[in-house]
């Protein structure tokens, strides 16, 4: 079964971005524009269809990303999935506040294809996704 991932974003250039990079490694893609969106959708989520990923802006307008991933980890009864935050920000404490929010990963924008590609599967637990972006290939000894 194809992962389900949301990408939280207010431009819509980088929502393309990101669906065509993800969408080309066989995941599905669902958008939002912003973190109260993002919320309404996870809200609504089929329940066997639950979200396995969220890739997520931090500015955004109506709710910003810090406070979308703060009140999706307070949703007792919504399955949690991995957060990747993506964002222009570069200092160090951008990523020492998403990980605070409760963020797993933090990558820089514009992420490579391969970089955005290669966290996502790592945070999926997709293998052959992650071998594909990464130019890994499995021997039977191990890593080459």
């Amino acid at each position: 079964m194809s992962a389900n991932i949301l990408v939280i974003d207010d431009a819509a250039t980088v929502r393309m971005y990101h669906r065509k990079m993800l969408g080309d490694a066989g995941w599905r893609i669902e958008e939002a524009v912003n973190g109260v969106e993002a919320l309404e959708k996870v809200a609504n989520q089929p329940k066997d269809q639950p979200f396995d990923l969220y890739v997520v802006d931090i500015n955004m307008p109506k709710m910003d990303g810090y406070t979308f991933v703060r009140e999706l980890r307070r949703l007792g009864h919504v399955p949690q999935a991995p957060v990747l935050m993506v964002s222009t920000e570069a200092q160090v404490q951008d990523a020492t506040a998403a990980q605070d929010a409760g963020a797993n990963c933090y990558l820089v924008k514009p992420a490579k294809p391969a970089e955005l590609v290669l966290t996502a599967a790592l945070l999926l637990g997709d293998l052959p996704a992650a071998q594909k972006a990464g130019g890994i290939h499995l021997a039977a000894g191990g890593l080459q």
